[in-house]
């Protein structure tokens, strides 16, 4: 994968650029990814701590950063006397992490142990110093070819993406898939238990949607295949919107048709097809991998919140919301992850569109703070870019 500097400075970065008398690059990014700024008491408490970074403490923090997320490690002193381009001192780069720790980027797990960057030393990283690389076109084929529609419902091609972007990240892919909009194939009342029924829909574009209902007990299975046979003639080939207001009337025409118990059935089966369902559905891929960077009992704790709050609708609707809130990537880091609000997790997530070029949906990926950000940035982002052309 070729890399190329993401030239997107925080206003914290671009503050303490000013602090130590440095010219402030122009603020340009790459296209179609942009970064959420630090939240404004963050941004505040860290105006009044910040240290001049010049050269020197910004090459170190970036090596430390760059030796955090390949290892997971804390990297110390004698480490980046090695790995530094300019000739310090291990005493002189002990008096520069600190610096950089008073000002909030840095902390040291353990007293003798070396640096790991904070949410908000990260933050700084993915604003101002990160690499994002571009594909090699060998991946973006890779990519468009696993995500192909061809022989597949939307649904199916929605999950391959989910696969894909797991599979590229190591991490857990995420897919926030539209609601269907396509014409009915099929309807099928199916019985479950005493009281109970699934409303069984299929739509054109492959869409199968699962729904329960409650009927009266002892209903036949005449009743439920009448039902059926009813809303079918009536809503096949129409969108569910488009048959409400015509099966409505000719219930009313066909009162003396259809046997009491079939009456309810369908109305209950109306009712539900036209009733509103969530508006959107989370796919889930590669969650097992969140694992793999588990080392300790707090490590679990936080993956299994994690787990729980993946099953909560209130989460994958915070991820649409956030995908929706600017143009290309975003990234959530650590603490300020305001889509599942678990602490130690980032999320880089991504709009797409539809042929109106409407926002419908999202992809992205969700993994510890240490995740691969310039791998994962431009992974994101194509699959974006693929799953919108699909749309279309």
């Amino acid at each position: 994968m070729r890399v190329r500097p993401l030239r997107r400075w925080s206003a914290l970065f671009v503050r303490a650029a000013l602090i130590a008398g440095q010219a402030v690059p122009k603020l340009t990014g790459r296209p179609g990814v942009s970064t959420r700024m630090l939240t404004t008491w963050t941004d505040w408490r860290m105006s009044r701590t910040i240290p001049q970074l010049n050269a020197r403490s910004t090459d170190i923090l970036r090596q430390i950063i760059d030796g955090y997320l390949m290892t997971g490690e804390p990297v110390g002193s004698r480490t980046l006397s090695r790995n530094l381009d300019i000739d310090l001192s291990p005493a002189t780069i002990r008096n520069v992490m600190a610096d950089l720790q008073d000002a909030g980027l840095l902390f040291s797990p353990h007293t003798s142990a070396g640096r790991i960057p904070t949410d908000a030393g990260l933050r700084l990283f993915v604003d101002g110093l990160l690499e994002v690389g571009n594909l090699t076109e060998d991946e973006r084929v890779s990519i468009e070819a696993q995500c192909a529609t061809h022989g597949r419902s939307l649904q199916q091609t929605l999950s391959e993406a989910s696969r894909v972007l797991s599979g590229l990240s190591n991490c857990a892919g995420l897919v926030v898939a539209p609601t269907s909009d396509s014409p009915l194939r099929h309807i099928e009342f199916v019985s479950l238990a005493p009281g109970r029924a699934l409303v069984v829909l299929v739509t054109e574009d492959g869409s199968v949607e699962n729904r329960i209902v409650e009927v009266p007990r002892g209903m036949p299975a005449s009743a439920m295949i009448e039902a059926s046979n009813f809303l079918s003639t009536r809503m096949v080939g129409k969108t569910i919107e488009q048959a409400q207001r015509q099966i409505a009337a000719e219930l009313e025409t066909h009162r003396r048709d259809l046997d009491s118990l079939t009456q309810k059935l369908v109305k209950a089966g109306l009712a539900t097809a036209t009733g509103k369902g969530p508006e959107a559905a989370l796919i889930v891929s590669g969650t097992e991998r969140l694992l793999d960077d588990v080392q300790a009992v707090e490590d679990l704790d936080r993956v299994r919140t994690l787990f729980d709050a993946l099953d909560m609708k209130e989460s994958w609707v915070k991820l649409l919301d956030a995908a929706r809130g600017g143009e290309g990537v975003q990234i959530f880091i650590g603490a300020e992850n305001e889509l599942f609000s678990v602490a130690g997790c980032s999320v880089v997530v991504a709009p797409y569109r539809n042929a109106e070029q409407e926002i419908v949906g999202a992809v992205g990926v969700i993994g510890p703070t240490r995740i691969n950000y310039a791998r994962i940035i431009p992974v994101v982002d194509y699959t974006a870019q693929v799953v919108s052309r699909l749309m279309s």
